[in-house]
């Protein structure tokens, strides 16, 4: 954590997040009414200052869109997007009646590329008609937001005159976007300095940065806008928006706490909803968060690298700069892999319940180092075995010896799965099912052949591999009850060429852990294999 000193009276950011407008405006980002509905009580409850809810002229389902959200969402000032012209005002003031606290967001484009190319605009025209935009949205609410499209390549004399114009026509905020994300954290750190030093009564006005992503700086460009005298920071959840996409909140958000001591910043943000909501933005949009990402990526708090691991196992501020749990992670994860040290090891296996001596550790890791040249990730189920020097057959656990699916669309078509198991004792056991799907199906065959129901909490299916012969991981989370009735989560995974066959390995997995968990006097009997054939 940031070891300097905080101020106590730290600058409030106010954070507007665009990204059921400028977001969803992005391809594979487009949302339905209800699904708006839905992520804009999701932004409330994250404590977002001012949600942009759509651009309502752009069609009428926009609208109704809109509106919708006014009607329901409380707490957050609610914006609407408009260019400077009539139509686009008035579709705004109908979408936000009876809105709590309701904000038109006026923009016309203000560089030289855009008045001559885009609008076919004078300076003076331009000037004229966001002065007319500006007046006509005071009509119908007091706060109103004015944007000069492409600021950041407009003549700053130019951009001042205009926001000084806007501002005195009623304009409370002065939005500088930098719409194609061209401009350097430097330049615009001084844009902002000069236009606070030079466009008239700019003490009363709320200065907004609005950047993109095209130079991969939209988050250093606007904690540099903060630095110069921002006090409107404009983002999405996980980034998304129009190109590259806009700053991303959780990474804008948490730079400002982390270092809250030399931004003097700080933010209303309910940090620990950071991940649950970037994670319901990507179930609703199914545009997926890659791994890396900073803050809600699913590698921003886990480590592989012994010499890592190790260092966290000490101290976990050796290698990580905040709480994995203030951004609404569970916690930190040791991803045991080719990378992963003695040390890390040893700690694992601690936590799953095994009490080695040196000697055993070392047969252990020998045998672990072993089977990561074989897979690119190394679960409990694996290390369970290792640890116990036995595979799935040593304890008799269920093994699959058949497997056929039959899936397809039209009437009186069933997906039918068929399994052929080996019993803990050695017997062969044949079932079959029906499902709404193959993989239902299938679950509900392995079911029926073990005798054993799983709540499955969740399942996904990913490629470990490149090519046509890539391997698929199948991973599932399923709740079982123990004997004293404790119900606990277990995690089984599975890799094959056959997403079926991983899926039901994955399926046959959990009963194995399960098993060897309850009959540990079958463990104790068991003869160690030196040759290990490991799940997945």
């Amino acid at each position: 954590m940031d070891t300097d000193v905080r101020s106590e009276t730290p600058a409030r950011i106010a954070i507007f997040d665009t990204t059921l407008r400028d977001g969803e405006q992005s391809p594979g980002c487009s949302m339905t009414a209800k699904q708006k509905l839905r992520f804009a009580h999701a932004l409330t409850e994250l404590g977002v200052d001012i949600v942009e809810t759509g651009f309502p002229a752009s069609s009428e389902s926009e609208l109704t869109a809109c509106a919708a959200i006014v009607r329901e969402v409380r707490g957050a000032t609610l914006a609407t997007l408009a260019r400077c012209h009539v139509g686009d005002i008035e579709a705004c003031a109908r979408a936000l009646e009876g809105a709590e606290r309701p904000r038109i967001h006026v923009f016309i484009s203000t560089s030289p590329l855009h008045r001559d190319h885009k609008l076919g605009l004078s300076k003076a025209e331009v000037l004229e008609r966001a002065v007319m935009g500006v007046t006509l949205a005071r009509r119908y609410a007091e706060d109103v937001e004015f944007s000069a499209e492409d600021a950041l390549r407009t003549e700053p004399e130019f951009l001042a005159d205009i926001c000084s114009a806007a501002l005195a026509a009623g304009a409370r905020t002065l939005n500088i976007p930098d719409t194609v994300g061209y401009t350097t954290p430097g330049e615009i750190r001084a844009l902002f300095e000069y236009l606070r030093a030079n466009v008239k009564n700019a003490d009363q006005a709320i200065f907004s940065a609005h950047c993109h992503d095209d130079l991969g700086l939209a988050v250093a460009n606007s904690l540099a806008a903060i630095e110069g005298g921002a006090r409107q920071v404009e983002c999405t959840i996980n980034g998304v928006g129009e190109r590259a996409g806009n700053c991303a909140l959780e990474e804008l958000v948490m730079a400002l706490e982390v270092r809250r001591a030399y931004f003097d910043a700080a933010t209303g943000i309910h940090t620990e909803r950071l991940v649950p909501t970037s994670r319901l933005l990507t179930r609703i949009t199914g545009m997926n968060v890659q791994r890396n990402k900073a803050i809600v990526g699913a590698n921003a708090f886990a480590h592989e690298s012994g010499i890592h691991q190790h260092g966290m196992l000490k101290h976990r501020g050796t290698y990580e700069i905040l709480l994995p749990e203030s951004v609404g992670w569970a916690k930190s994860q040791m991803i045991m892999g080719r990378h992963s040290g003695r040390a890390a090891l040893a700690d694992r296996l601690r936590e799953l319940g095994f009490a080695l001596d040196e000697t055993q550790l070392n047969q252990v890791f020998g045998r672990f180092k072993t089977l990561t040249e074989k897979k690119r990730e190394v679960f409990d189920a694996d290390l369970e075995a290792l640890a116990l020097g036995i595979d799935g057959r040593a304890i008799g656990g269920w093994r699959l010896s058949r497997l056929h699916v039959s899936t397809g669309i039209g009437d009186g078509i069933l997906p039918t799965a068929s399994v052929e198991l080996c019993s803990p004792d050695g017997e062969r056991v044949t079932e079959a099912a029906t499902g709404d799907g193959p993989v239902h199906a299938l679950f509900a065959a392995l079911a029926r052949g073990t005798r054993t129901h799983l709540d499955i909490e969740s399942y996904q299916v990913s490629s470990v591999t490149t090519g046509e012969d890539a391997q698929g991981q199948a991973s599932l989370t399923a709740r079982v009850r123990s004997d004293e009735g404790v119900a606990e989560e277990v995690t089984g995974s599975a890799t094959s060429t056959d997403i079926l066959e991983a899926s039901a390995l994955a399926w046959l997995d959990i009963v194995n852990r399960v098993q060897r968990r309850r009959v540990p006097e079958a463990i104790a009997d068991a003869a160690p294999v030196e040759a290990l054939t490991a799940i997945g």
